[in-house]
């Protein structure tokens, strides 16, 4: 599964010759933890130049240290790629800091969006909502978007309540990732009363997280060519909010579409009650398949 740098968008020279919406393929430095060959793991450096040359457009990461600031702005240059962050707030105050972070860092400018991971899954009802305007007015505020993750253990860890908010929030941005509603609910099949509640979802991407539950493990391999049948679900999942995103998107706005495969104990592994992490997949191999599937979506939608 190899992707030509060719693919890939350099940011740094982005002009308004070509002003039409378009896809960003992400590539989720969490996913690289552990990534290496001989045994040795790869150094900061050498997973920027892993991932421009395997043809990502930019990268999902954290905020980086103060320390490490410039080495980072000076990579993301180089390699003509885009930047999101990642947050954990839970409550306003937290979000409120990180923001003024993501600012001092060189804001909208330099930071893409920041997909948030509301760490409060037992709130809920008025409260969860206040809590989500609240975020959503610090993002205007600081004008840096915020994207709300449908994630476990977080204030979207309900898939129900999840569209109730939707449905009293019409502008709530969200980052899909429907790995977590398939694991949480034993999705082997996905039954019409779920469907019409992760449509109604699907209204409101602003970018997807790509992993695929099978209704019992939260992370599995779809095989090297997609072979996996739950794969269908998702194909047509991401396709959708694609679309939605395609119908309200502004000139030159760019659709974020994250390769995050998570390493153990997200990744299965061969002899877990050991303490080792023998995978059975190939991270590397399964992200390079959902980089090419998004692109293949995406041209098919247009």
């Amino acid at each position: 599964m190899n992707m030509n740098s060719s693919t890939r968008t350099d940011h740094t020279n982005a002009t308004a010759a070509s002003p039409a919406p378009a896809l960003d393929v992400q590539m989720s430095w969490w996913t690289m933890s552990g990534l290496g060959e001989a045994g040795r793991e790869w150094s900061l450096e050498e997973r920027f130049a892993r991932i421009a040359e395997a043809g990502y457009d930019g990268i999902n990461g954290f905020l980086p240290a103060k320390e490490e600031a410039e080495r980072w702005n000076r990579l993301l240059k180089e390699y003509g790629l885009s930047f999101s962050v990642n947050a954990y707030p839970r409550n306003a105050a937290d979000m409120q800091a990180f923001l003024q972070e993501a600012q001092a860092y060189g804001g909208a400018e330099r930071i893409q969006y920041v997909n948030a991971q509301v760490l409060t899954p037992f709130v809920t009802g008025e409260s969860a909502l206040e809590l989500l305007r609240d975020i959503q007015r610090l993002s205007a505020d600081a004008g840096i978007s915020v994207f709300v993750e449908t994630h476990r253990g977080t204030i979207t860890q309900d898939l129900i309540r999840t569209a109730e908010y939707v449905r009293s929030i019409g502008d709530l941005k969200l980052t899909i990732d429907y790995s977590h509603y398939v694991v949480a609910g034993e999705m082997h099949h996905v039954p019409d009363e779920a469907e019409a509640l992760l449509q109604q979802l699907l209204v409101q991407t602003s970018s997807i997280h790509a992993r695929v539950s099978n209704g019992e493990q939260i992370q599995v391999d779809v095989g090297e060519q997609g072979e996996h049948p739950i794969l269908d679900h998702y194909k047509r999942w991401w396709a959708d909010g694609m679309r939605h995103w395609l119908r309200q998107a502004a000139p030159g706005q760019r659709f974020p579409f994250v390769c995050e495969l998570g390493p153990a104990s997200y990744a299965i592994t061969t002899d877990e009650a050991t303490g080792r992490t023998n995978e059975i997949s190939d991270r590397w191999s399964q992200s390079l398949y959902f980089q090419q599937l998004a692109r293949t979506l995406w041209n098919e939608i247009q």
